[in-house]
């Protein structure tokens, strides 16, 4: 009987809200819009979390392995709607590039030492779009709609995007010139090779989470100021072409062109190249760790400008677009 009675309340609800936006005009502009749409640029430093460079002690995930010398910049546009005080949704488009290098680790130890003797390095161009949802809880709780909305709202987000990346490994010759080639199309790992049915081709367009959390600060009116921390995660391990295991050489003369099997005979294992530390490029041996996909991560300062309505409060259209907080 409960259920019951709390479906028919629930329906009416919504019958309520859709007779009121359709009758009202001015209450479906509120509940498509709000009092904020909102455009702006935003910019900061991106951080890679993969396979590449690293601290004291295995490899691991997150903040523990940053290597501040590679910060990248970062730097995108975006254009938000917040039909409520509560509920935001966000449409964005970034550029950024990410480097890891093996050669920087600079603390001593076991593990630390077999990194450095690897030796690899990689660079890339990403390019990505997302939307999410924007959730600012304190005003999800807000129980006074009459009250200035306050200039200083927390919030997180999530949602889903797609990112574009093409990684390059540099090779150094005899004289110190540095040449950079594109690694996917040389197959470091053996990916497509039938001798290692285990180890796919990676596609260079994939999918990724964006999920995240901010502060916006209402400037004036119109202007909003945010600091968010935007985590990428993804389903990729190749961002940096280092995943899995060092395959035998010889079969790159098998699948690829003679110009691309030298190239990838040198750039696939360049131990030689740091002595003086531990080596492990034996076929089978590890390369990479694939049980951790790669990741990214920025922090951005935004700045947007409102193109709808203003940050001053507008109880009445609020109280027309608010949920309730109970029934």
């Amino acid at each position: 009987m409960k259920n019951r009675l709390h479906n028919f309340i629930y329906k009416g609800f919504i019958a309520i809200c859709l007779t009121t936006m359709f009758n009202r005009p001015i209450y479906a502009q509120s509940l498509l819009f709000g009092n904020n749409v909102e455009v702006g640029l935003n910019f900061g430093p991106t951080f890679f979390l993969g396979d590449l460079g690293g601290h004291a002690g295995y490899g691991t995930t997150f903040v523990k392995d940053l290597n501040l010398p590679l910060t990248k910049l970062m730097k995108g546009a975006f254009i938000s709607v917040q039909p409520n005080d509560w509920l935001g949704f966000r449409l964005a488009a970034q550029y950024t590039y990410l480097a890891g290098q093996d050669k920087i680790i600079n603390t001593p130890g076991r593990p630390e030492s077999f990194r450095k003797g690897r030796n690899l390095d990689f660079r890339s161009n990403v390019w990505e779009a997302y939307t999410a949802v924007e959730l600012y809880p304190m005003q999800f709780f807000n129980q006074n709609p009459e009250e200035d909305a306050p200039r200083l709202k927390p919030y997180i987000f999530g949602g889903i995007g797609l990112f574009h990346f093409n990684p390059q490994g540099s090779l150094t010759d005899q004289n110190g010139n540095v040449t950079w080639h594109y690694l996917q199309p040389l197959h470091t790992e053996g990916e497509g090779f039938a001798e290692y049915p285990g180890q796919k081709n990676y596609n260079l367009t994939q999918l990724n989470i964006p999920l995240g959390a901010g502060v916006k600060y209402a400037l004036t009116d119109n202007i909003n100021l945010s600091t968010e921390i935007l985590y990428r995660k993804t389903f990729t391990d190749y961002i940096d072409d280092v995943s899995t295991t060092y395959i035998d050489p010889k079969y790159f003369n098998k699948y690829l062109s003679v110009a691309d099997a030298n190239i990838a005979y040198q750039i696939y294992d360049k131990s030689s190249s740091a002595p003086g530390y531990p080596t492990r490029t034996q076929p089978g041996l590890q390369r990479g760790n694939p049980k951790n996909m790669d990741a990214y991560f920025s922090v951005l300062l935004k700045i947007g400008i409102r193109l709808v309505g203003s940050n001053s409060y507008d109880a009445n259209s609020v109280a027309h677009t608010r949920c309730p907080a109970r029934f």
